[in-house]
């Protein structure tokens, strides 16, 4: 599976470079097997920092906070194109990275710094102490483009030595994701890729015993499902995962069905039980339900009846809407301050 390499533009100003940057970038790295990304921070257009919650907790009240956390947490390594102003790095750089927490953390970075007089060393040095401190690995195979010497015609000027710079640093990018994987999937809360298809398999297996034997069924989707099945339901529904020491230990997913915000296949390994860590995943599923959804529902066997105290304790109640044979289906109100 190719890594996902997010290329960042910092520069939000009319008339940047950053964009012709970035598109050159992307370009000199084309043969690499990675899938690169452009995120260009004019149109992500995040405001000011405006989460009340403190990024570490992985909870978002706003949209755009939630699609900035999804975007940076599906990369496996990024790519930071940045200007400099004043001997730093552009403010909206500097709030992209304060939005978040754990989907920087043990990734691997490069920078390519642009200006004048020092091609953007400056700022770059100030962007890496920041990523630095967001447990991001720079790589420190950067590239520098003094705008007078590399720039013609708010383009970059066609090297071949350039590109190779290019394909080098994106070529070390990928060898040190691979590394640092079970660091930056480990602990926190993050979507699922087709990557952990196969864990999840796993972990569906063992912790679906339990439901199989309370329910007298051994024909529950969990138990049964292949690694193909669980891969097409990644595109179906947002599934996350945790990992710890990097093994995957627990994972939950939600989509939305019409007026409700349908939580699945929540699972804990065994081992892992009475830590704490299903609470953690279901408040995680819940803070990600829609605006404007006013329901949380989910279903669990008739008959399981930890799995109901569990849910009961969490704020569901059991409901009297269809649910499938041998199940039942919780429900739960989401308050203003739920709703995500």
């Amino acid at each position: 599976m190719s890594k996902k390499i997010l290329v960042v533009i910092a520069s939000t100003r009319p008339g940047r470079l950053g964009p012709a940057i970035g598109d050159w970038f992307v370009r000199a790295a084309a043969g690499e097997d990675v899938e690169l990304e452009v995120a260009d921070l004019a149109e992500v257009n995040l405001p000011f920092l405006d989460e009340p919650e403190h990024p570490s907790t992985g909870v978002y009240q706003h949209e755009h906070s939630r699609a900035w956390s999804r975007q940076v947490a599906a990369a496996d390594a990024f790519v930071f194109v940045t200007s400099e102003y004043n001997f730093s790095m552009p403010a909206t750089l500097k709030n992209a990275f304060d939005y978040l927490d754990s989907e920087w953390a043990w990734k691997p970075c490069v920078f390519v710094g642009y200006g004048n007089t020092s091609a953007g060393t400056r700022g770059v040095q100030m962007a890496r102490s920041v990523a630095a401190s967001l447990r991001m690995l720079s790589t420190g195979n950067d590239i520098f483009l003094r705008i007078p010497d590399a720039i013609r015609d708010g383009a970059v000027v066609e090297s071949d030595a350039l590109d190779e710079r290019v394909r080098d640093a994106v070529r070390e990018l990928v060898q040190v994701a691979d590394v640092l994987r079970p660091l930056y999937r480990a602990e926190s809360i993050v979507a699922a890729t087709a990557d952990d298809v196969d864990e999840l398999v796993v972990l569906q297996r063992c912790s679906w015993v339990d439901e199989a034997i309370a329910n007298e069924r051994l024909d529950l989707p969990a138990l049964t499902e292949t690694a193909d099945q669980v891969r097409a339901g990644l595109t179906e529904w947002s599934t996350w995962i945790i990992r710890s020491r990097g093994r995957l230990v627990g994972s939950v997913r939600a989509r939305r069905d019409g007026e409700a915000w349908e939580i699945g296949r929540l699972m804990v390994a065994p081992d892992q039980r009475g830590t704490g860590l299903g609470r953690r995943l279901l408040e995680y599923a819940e803070s990600q339900t829609p605006a404007g959804v006013p329901t949380a529902a989910l279903f669990t066997g008739e008959r399981s009846e930890r799995n109901i105290r569990f849910y009961e304790k969490a704020g569901f109640v059991l409901s009297d809407d269809p649910a499938p044979a041998g199940a039942v289906r919780l429900t739960k109100e989401l308050s203003g301050s739920a709703r995500r």
